[in-house]
C-alpha cells in the first residue's frame, strides 16, 4: 500500500501547484482587439470577461456588422484564455490528463 501514500502525497502536490496557477490566471488580463481597434475585450486566464470597450464611431455601423464583429471579439478573448489556461494546466499535469508519469 506504500504506492497509495506516494500517489496521494503527488496528487496533494499537484493540488496545490494547480491552485497557485489558477490564482496567477485569475490575475492575468489578455487583451483582444477586434475590427482595426473598435472593439476592445479583457479576459482573465479564467476565461473571466474583465471589460468591453467599443469605440462609439463604430456604432454607427450596420448592426450586422457590429454583431459579427463583436462575436469574432467574444470568440477570440474566449480562445485566448482558453489557450492560456490550458498551457498553465499543462505544466502542472504533463499533458497527461492530471497524473504525470501515467
Amino acid at each position: 500500500m506504500a504506492g497509495v501514500g506516494k500517489l496521494m502525497k503527488q496528487a496533494q502536490k499537484m493540488q496545490k501547484q494547480m491552485e497557485g496557477i489558477q490564482a496567477k490566471l485569475a490575475e492575468q488580463v489578455i487583451e483582444v482587439s477586434s475590427g482595426g481597434g473598435a472593439i476592445n475585450i479583457k479576459v482573465n486566464g479564467q476565461g473571466e470577461f474583465q471589460a468591453f470597450k467599443i469605440d462609439p464611431e463604430f456604432l454607427k455601423e450596420d448592426a450586422e456588422f457590429i454583431e459579427e464583429t463583436l462575436l469574432g471579439a467574444v470568440q477570440e478573448a474566449a480562445a485566448k484564455a482558453k489557450e492560456t489556461s490550458e498551457e498553465a494546466m499543462g505544466s502542472v499535469t504533463g499533458g497527461m490528463g492530471g497524473f504525470p508519469g501515467f
